[in-house]
């Protein structure tokens, strides 16, 4: 892994002379990629701490009951303020057996969809709010860009987009609709993160110079769990870090991206596959990321090694270090020594800085469930935000600049392991 570190380095300094390329959306100068980024259309106008006119309740429409669907459903049943106003999935019998659940619970009817197109109905009602979309990931845009010109906020589960053109085309349609766009990025709100994100905005570790991520997630024992396979054939078609989310959206907070530093320049390598030379997508992807301000940020993709679950999680300041796996753990210069904290000493240091949201969510959370609690976090805050007319904890250029891992990766292996500069999706208005 140094010796990785040593040339994704030395790549990002290089200077070639490679000739433009003649491939639509970016091109090649100085051994450099260089995406474009579309002109802001007269009329719109940047999202960044956007709020919504405050909604007494909350009615929200979901598409997708399959894997994840459902359980969103369970946990919207326990936030005060929220209607679930329609249902909708391809397959009838999911929105027949999530509308049994409601009924169960005692929760009005909702409307119901299916088919292909039945999410269009969903999103051209006038009685809902939030269009919740939990579908394969190749239906994510065009579900959300309808919602959102059709006058409705939405969430859409991880990765909310797959190539450039799909982020620029929701980056677009938020500003020009004035919606909210927001990926449902439930790591951000674990609770390990949560406090060492409160801890680094204290400054206990100093200047943060160093930040890592994963998902390293074997899922051959749940392929064929998906609709129609999607994701194995996803991977199958495409290279890259394909799901850098979970690891790479508490990596950006912690380094507060597009509010006090700015994604520069990326560079990826992967291994071969062992699934065949039909197979796209390397069994282990490495992406290195370097910031305006100096700081670097290391994203690991593997679903197909026979290893441990890890989203790796770690942090490397100037006065102190935290990680997740395999271990959670805390180290910090006024120790004096290199070494973990102890059992007692963490569990006050945790005690100490628990997050706002831990302190007041906790004991639902884990009483709800869903990813051991974080999900009921992710969701009770975004409606409380929309309840209360406040910015939302991950707006649309969160979305933008975590979901680019993915096809800005695939572009830097495809391109022989070279710089990448990374797009400013705020297209300047950040302005730092």
């Amino acid at each position: 892994m140094r010796k990785f570190l040593v040339l994704a380095l030395a790549a990002i300094l290089a200077v070639s002379c490679t000739a433009p390329s003649t491939e639509s959306g970016y091109k090649i100068v100085n051994g450099r990629i260089i995406c474009q980024v579309p002109s802001r259309d007269e009329g719109q106008k940047d999202m960044l701490k956007f709020a919504a006119p405050a909604l007494d309740t909350v009615r929200v429409g979901f598409v997708g009951l399959g894997m994840r669907g459902p359980d969103a459903v369970y946990r919207f049943t326990y936030i005060p303020g929220v209607k679930i106003v329609a249902l909708c999935d391809i397959e009838p019998d999911r929105v027949a057996s999530t509308q049994d659940f409601l009924t169960k619970k005692g929760w009005p009817e909702a409307a119901e969809y299916s088919g292909s197109d039945g999410w269009k109905a969903l999103c051209e009602r006038n009685d809902i709010d939030l269009v919740y979309i939990c579908t394969d990931w190749i239906h994510h845009v065009p579900i959300a860009n309808y919602a959102m010109e059709c006058g409705k906020h939405v969430a859409i589960e991880v990765p909310a987009a797959n190539t450039l053109d799909e982020i620029w085309s929701l980056v677009n349609t938020s500003e020009k609709t004035r919606k909210h766009c927001m990926m449902l990025e439930n790591c951000v709100y674990d609770f390990f993160e949560l406090t060492t994100l409160n801890m680094a905005r204290q400054g206990l570790f100093g200047e943060i110079l160093h930040v890592e991520g994963a998902y390293i997630h074997n899922l051959e024992p749940y392929w064929n769990e998906y609709w129609n396979n999607w994701r194995m054939d996803f991977n199958s078609k495409n290279r890259g870090d394909v799901y850098p989310t979970h690891g790479f959206g508490p990596a950006c907070q912690l380094l507060d991206i597009h509010r006090k530093d700015m994604l520069k320049t990326l560079v990826a390598v992967d291994t071969k596959s062992t699934r065949g030379e039909d197979f796209a997508n390397g069994d282990h992807t490495v992406t290195m990321l370097r910031t305006a301000n100096g700081k670097t940020i290391q994203i690991q993709h593997d679903v197909t090694s026979w290893r441990p679950y890890s989203r790796m999680y770690q942090l490397t300041g100037t006065n102190g270090f935290a990680n997740k796996y395999p271990v959670e753990g805390y180290s910090f210069r006024s120790q004096g020594k290199h070494e973990f904290l102890g059992e007692k000493e963490l569990e006050a240091v945790m005690e100490t800085y628990k997050h706002p949201f831990t302190k007041e969510l906790e004991v639902k959370a884990k009483e709800v469930g869903g990813h051991g609690g974080m999900d009921f976090i992710m969701d009770y805050r975004l409606v409380y935000c929309l309840r209360h007319g406040l910015p939302l904890d991950m707006d649309v250029y969160d979305l933008a600049e975590w979901c680019s891992v993915g096809p800005l990766s695939s572009l830097s292996i495809t391109n022989g392991n070279i710089p990448v500069e990374v797009p400013d999706f705020t297209r300047g208005s950040a302005n730092l």
